[in-house]
């Protein structure tokens, strides 16, 4: 579990952070795939192996990237002919085949807070993604593929990584949301990742459009582990496993054992009793990493809501993420934290919510208050402890969004406020 201040590891310390971790010019024993693919990206070949690895160099993401943008250092740059260009080389063949397979590419902004070592929030701040993290990305999902297609063929046990298509209620959700963006759905079922290519082009060019991409990912089933294979709808595979962090996810250590137990490669393979019991674990792994997500959200509200506390009365631009009867659910942009707007910290009126239009309307005033739309907010509350954030609006506009044409839709009854003190 990844906290800003610390990590807890899935493995005690002297295993994670010693034999199970790599270390420059130091041998370390793993399990490994020798991985041919075509210049289509197509996997032709797999073989999986115990061997003994032994690290040329650690490299940062921002250290390879600087490389291939042209800055090498002292490391890189002895591994820019027989190293890096040619991962890069690989990973460009093996995203295109990404795309035309339809896989969905939702790459959400991530915040982060620094924590110094009295406990103290120095900075929130948007969290950097260079494209050396997803060179690495793709050589991952396609070991996982190896893995699974490799226990599969041979009728052996295997961890699953499912994904499920869509619940159909939450895709007529999404559909009423991204439609208050003037966006669409296609008709019908949505059978593919590919189905939700052109609304994820249309939100990357309008305001706050990552709104609806986040609107999108929340609307999809939940990633789990499983014994019965169903395929994974985000990224288009029909097989798929977690083969890559076994000092993180223990489905990853059950598929190593699995492998050892199938290709005779000695001590440490899968026995009756754990063959036996691989539901129920699969089903205790998913709790214990959907626990782990929530502690992660829980954590980074409360060091943003920490951070925030000493900026109590400043403004801040945000972006309207929800529209209730009780207020205005606001994104800090540049600073990545949630908090709420009361209708009782908004100018005094009496505000009409349309549930259709996802929309507060001051019936004296007229301002309207659109979900996506921009806004200023002033900072009231900031509670470290339960990681709330109170605002009110910093001025007396309304905060519809102008230049987007939104479509009308057939309105239902709207809730009222009164007027406000």
């Amino acid at each position: 579990t990844y906290f800003s201040d610390r990590v807890v590891p899935m493995l005690p310390e002297d295993l994670s952070n010693g034999l199970c971790s790599l270390k420059p010019h130091e041998d370390r024993a793993c399990m490994a795939f020798h991985l041919c693919i075509d210049k289509d990206g197509n996997l032709t070949s797999q073989k999986v192996v115990r061997a003994l690895m032994n690290s040329a160099a650690r490299l940062t993401y921002d250290q390879v990237q600087a490389a291939k943008d042209g800055a090498p250092d002292a490391t890189t740059k002895l591994l820019m002919d027989n190293v890096i260009n040619p991962l890069y080389a690989a990973f460009k063949v093996l995203r295109q085949a990404r795309d035309k397979r339809g896989a969905m590419n939702l790459d959400m902004p991530e915040y982060k807070a620094e924590v110094n070592d009295k406990g103290e929030v120095t900075k929130l701040e948007k969290a950097t993604r260079p494209e050396s993290c997803k060179v690495i990305e793709e050589f991952m999902v396609l070991a996982n593929v190896a893995a699974a297609t490799t226990l599969e063929s041979k009728g052996a046990p295997c961890v699953y990584r499912v994904h499920d298509t869509p619940p159909d209620a939450s895709i007529d959700n999404l559909r009423d949301y991204v439609s208050a963006f003037g966006l669409t759905l296609p008709a019908g079922e949505i059978k593919s990742p590919a189905d939700f290519k052109e609304v994820l082009e249309k939100a990357s060019q309008i305001p706050n459009g990552h709104l609806v991409i986040k609107a999108i990912l929340r609307a999809q089933a939940k990633a789990a582990y499983d014994t019965n294979n169903i395929g994974h709808f985000g990224l288009a595979l029909e097989k798929y496993a977690h083969f890559t962090s076994p000092i993180r996810r223990y489905a990853d250590l059950l598929v190593h054992r699995s492998l050892t137990d199938v290709f005779n490669m000695g001590q440490g393979a899968l026995d009756t009793a754990q063959k036996a019991q691989m539901q129920d674990m699969t089903l205790h792994i998913s709790k214990t990493e959907n626990l782990s997500a929530k502690a992660e959200r829980s954590a980074r509200d409360r060091f943003a809501a920490k951070y925030l506390s000493k900026h109590l009365g400043e403004e801040f631009t945000g972006s309207i993420t929800g529209v209730t009867k009780a207020g205005l659910f606001i994104r800090l942009k540049k600073k990545g934290a949630d908090g709420l707007l009361p209708i009782s910290n908004l100018p005094p009126d009496y505000y009409d919510l349309d549930n259709d239009q996802y929309t507060l309307t001051g019936r004296k005033s007229g301002r309207v208050y659109r979900i996506g739309a921009t806004i200023t907010v002033s900072l009231k509350e900031a509670d470290e402890l339960s990681g709330s954030v109170l605002l009110a609006a910093a001025n007396d506009n309304g905060a519809d969004i102008p230049g987007v044409q939104f479509k009308k839709r057939a309105k239902k009854p709207a809730d009222s406020r009164g007027p406000q003190q």
